[in-house]
């Protein structure tokens, strides 16, 4: 049983879900919000990229199952121990809580990267939005450095006291504010990134800028800037699903290039023409799977090897034939198979029909929500056929 759904919550999933149905969810949300088509929802998209980062990671996955956002943050650490009382009380002593410095939360952000642009490598330029100190006051509230926040007597700048729930911990006179951040510490600055992009980078890998996430106030150093790189679809290749490195097309040929000899070109995604052809005498069955080796994506980090181009032949047969070219054809063309029939009244002619089934389906499923709709008094009640009373 997970501490703490909230994560869960913003992407709209159950814990349970699968890495599928993560990505599947965040992609749905991180369209829908992002800053280029909702200014406004700016501080929702980097929550959306905040809970995936996390529930994508395995590792931070289970930090969160187990202890929560606050494990997220301290590594693991979660709950009171008596050490913490003692600190609570007396603000002394206790152990160490935190190994290394204190980072703010990370900010991912989706790049859409065409199938070239991983096949060949390219730069990307990115605009990003993101909280930085406050240059005027240099993140301390105050233009002054010597009426800057003070810590709270009372909680020696903890933020608590036994006999209340939660307090600022720092306070800061009104008249000393920053004329540039208001005394937030903290101001928005729009900056230019440039995202390179390697040979053979697939869906869903990260790259990731350190320091280039968002600064918080009170924490040693700015968190990550992390690059989530989401490949577009391409209309002739896609990538295989077992192996990342081959690339699958589909090539449809005529019947008579299927018999007699066919020659293709292929445009490559580096902008070559590959040139594929068969003997005549070669038949290319319906279906038949064939590839072309060290033709498919780079390897990444080591782009000088490629998978294979894996091309799967569909024949487009003729709608009908000139009755008279039949006997012609049929000389050419293996003999029929013999076929014996039962010469009685059991045998019966029947005649064959086109049957589209994707149509067939549709109508039938109209159908079913017309009779849902009269079944529940909707629009469409009292649509259909009706008894006649005599």
């Amino acid at each position: 049983m997970v501490k703490e759904t909230g994560y869960y919550d913003i992407l709209g999933v159950k814990p349970t879900a699968t890495p599928d149905e993560l990505k599947k969810a965040y992609r749905k949300l991180a369209l829908k919000y992002h800053p280029d088509k909702n200014p406004s929802e700016g501080e929702r998209f980097k929550a959306i990229s905040q809970a995936y980062e996390v529930l994508s990671d395995p590792e931070k996955k289970r930090l969160y199952d187990e202890y929560g956002e606050k494990g997220i943050k301290e590594g693991g650490h979660s709950g009171s121990s008596p050490m913490d009382l003692f600190e609570m009380f007396f603000g002394m002593g206790g152990r160490q809580r935190h190994a290394g410095p204190k980072k703010g939360k990370d900010v991912v952000y989706q790049l859409g990267v065409s199938l070239e642009q991983l096949y060949n490598g390219s730069t990307k330029k990115l605009a990003i939005s993101k909280k930085v100190a406050c240059d005027k006051c240099e993140g301390r509230g105050s233009s002054d450095p010597k009426k800057g926040y003070v810590s709270c007597e009372k909680c020696h700048g903890s933020g608590r006291q036994v006999r209340v729930q939660q307090m600022a911990g720092e306070s800061l006179n009104p008249k000393d504010r920053c004329k540039t951040c208001e005394g937030a510490r903290i101001i928005k600055q729009k900056k230019i990134l440039e995202v390179h992009i390697d040979k053979g980078m697939s869906d869903g890998q990260k790259i990731t800028f350190s320091g280039e996430g968002d600064f918080e106030p009170g924490l040693d150093q700015s968190g990550d800037l992390i690059v989530v790189i989401d490949e577009q679809e391409h209309p002739m290749f896609k990538r295989s699903r077992t192996s990342n490195a081959d690339l699958i097309m589909a090539m449809e040929i005529t019947l008579t290039e299927a018999l007699c000899g066919m020659q293709k070109g292929i445009k490559t995604l580096d902008d070559r023409t590959l040139v594929v052809s068969s003997l005549p005498g070669e038949v290319i069955k319906h279906g038949a799977i064939k590839c072309i080796m060290n033709e498919g994506m780079p390897h990444w980090k080591n782009p000088y090897e490629k998978g294979r181009l894996i091309i799967q032949f569909t024949v487009k047969f003729p709608d009908n034939l000139e009755p008279s070219t039949v006997p012609q054809l049929e000389q050419l063309l293996p003999p029929r198979p013999v076929v014996t029939l039962p010469t009685d009244d059991t045998a019966e002619d029947v005649v064959l029909m086109d049957l589209d089934l994707e149509k067939e389906s549709y109508m039938r499923n109209d159908r079913r929500a017309a009779y849902y709709d009269e079944d529940e008094g909707g629009p469409g009640a009292g649509s259909g056929v009706q008894c006649a009373a005599h």
